[in-house]
């Protein structure tokens, strides 16, 4: 493997470990902030014990993102220095204002609410987790809005001198139809990770007969999110489909393995034969499907793989425009796959459990800890097929990835750091699993008092558990 190969698996292992920590983070932090508004409006002490609870697990999750989100930075420096001098001036606007903006909401109002608990005004602490709730949303869509000019380039000029491209318009960049549809289906995918960890992990406390009052209401709630996330992400993930067409065909082409330009396109299901489709012994198709999801007819025209690797080289030169088609192809299904899986293990949780049951099965016990898994699986598909989808191209049509690389890199350099990290990641993960395992071993506190309620004697707040 030469420097580039050990560049690239370098960004995309620590890029899939951290994004395993960001859906949670963004979508638990509206759930616990959801049972903390239940608590406040109700008053019912099993929504306080439900965000004690989540919250501990929130709150681990949030500091093992914030680790590996830094390192992930640094490496557009380090790794792939002559891509940020190209896109410097355009990719560091929103990359700063999510630093100095919504990483700066997000991390102070979420450490107003950790040392808050006995010493803010009840409804101050809980605007506090909503408002960085809001600041994980906005930093989300910065860091997607960046991620959007690498896929579609926008409001840019190309400066031949400096052999750099200037941004011409902010705004126009940032809610560019690529970032807003990204950011929509990403947070989708988001809500089901976290509806899946909520669910999954209550489901295990109510068949080990663990506060049945909080993981009954918990699980409910879990579930339920799932499936409108789900609803979301099937509507979003169809608007995503047509822009892909229009921007990137290629991509959509490799997602089938379709090599020829058909009209209509049917959609396989599965194929089995060469990895990379061109030699398929047998396919599961659904006729019209492609035609259908790219184009919204029954009979429209999908390009193919080998029209697409034609028309490219008339407009950029020769070279081998196709992206890795056994990823593409693959990873498109899983991604669809593992996120309908949880939807369906939703709908069966909420029935097994409908008007008061209990279930009593170890299996049912043992595939709801696998639940949070499936929408982990999923997103780190997706986005494996969003960035590999668009290869050979770091920023669409302008910049190669080889042309990326930092040129004073070696392959000792960052096959060490590669190394380093990866054993590092895989400490941390231990780590964080064993964190999470305890907490959710121990399960939701018995008795919460109100940290709140100020003590009749003393006038002083009482103290609550802490993190």
């Amino acid at each position: 493997m030469d420097v580039l190969d050990l560049s690239r698996l370098q960004f995309g292992v620590t890029t899939v470990y951290h994004f395993l920590f960001v859906p949670i983070t963004i979508s638990l932090s509206f759930l616990v902030a959801g049972m903390q508004t239940a608590w406040v409006r109700t008053n019912n002490e099993k929504w306080l014990r439900a965000t004690k609870f989540f919250g501990k697990i929130f709150l681990i999750n949030f500091a093992m993102g914030v680790v590996t989100g830094i390192v992930q930075e640094f490496q557009f420096g380090m790794n792939w220095s002559d891509f940020s001098r190209f896109v410097g001036d355009i990719f560091g606007a929103p990359l700063a204002v999510e630093g100095l903006l919504a990483f700066f909401l997000e991390s102070v109002f979420l450490g107003l609410w950790i040392f808050g608990w006995d010493r803010l005004p009840k409804k101050v602490h809980l605007a506090s987790i909503w408002l960085a709730s809001i600041g994980t949303l906005l930093s989300a869509y910065f860091i997607l809005a960046a991620n959007s000019f690498m896929q579609h380039p926008t409001s840019y000029t190309y400066n031949p001198e400096t052999n750099r491209v200037e941004l011409n318009n902010f705004f126009e960049m940032l809610f560019q139809d690529t970032a807003k549809i990204t950011f929509w289906h990403t947070i989708s995918a988001a809500f089901i990770t976290g509806g899946a960890v909520v669910a999954g992990i209550s489901a295990w406390l109510l068949v080990r007969g663990k506060s049945p009052d909080v993981a009954r209401s918990t699980l409910k709630l879990g579930a339920i999110t799932i499936l409108f996330a789900a609803v979301s992400l099937s509507w979003s993930g169809d608007s995503q489909a047509r822009i892909m067409v229009e921007q990137q065909p290629m991509k959509m082409a490799a997602a089938e393995a379709l090599y020829e330009t058909s009209a209509p396109a049917p959609f396989s299901i599965f194929t089995i034969g060469t990895l990379d489709g061109s030699q398929p012994l047998f396919a599961l198709d659904i006729p019209h499907g492609l035609s259908l999801l790219a184009t919204h007819t029954l009979n429209g025209e999908v390009q193919g793989i080998n029209n697409l690797q034609a028309q490219y080289e008339q407009t950029y030169g020769p070279g081998d425009y196709k992206p890795n088609i056994p990823v593409t192809y693959w990873g498109f299904r899983f991604m669809i796959g593992f996120g309908m899986l949880a939807a369906l293990w939703a709908v069966f949780a909420l029935w097994v459990t409908r008007k008061g049951r209990t279930p009593k099965s170890k299996w049912f016990a043992r595939l709801a800890l696998a639940v949070p898994f499936m929408p982990l699986i999923g997103n780190s598909f997706g986005w494996i097929f969003t960035e590999m989808g668009r290869q050979p191209w770091v920023v669409f049509g302008l910049l190669e990835t080889k042309s990326g690389v930092s040129p004073t890199s070696s392959v000792g350099l960052v096959g060490t750091s590669l190394v380093v990290f990866t054993l590092l990641y895989g400490i941390l993960a231990v780590v964080e699993f064993d964190l999470i395992r305890r907490a959710v071993i121990l399960g939701p506190p018995e008795e919460v008092p109100d940290p709140f309620l100020a003590d009749e004697e003393t006038g002083d707040r009482k103290l609550s558990i802490t993190y």
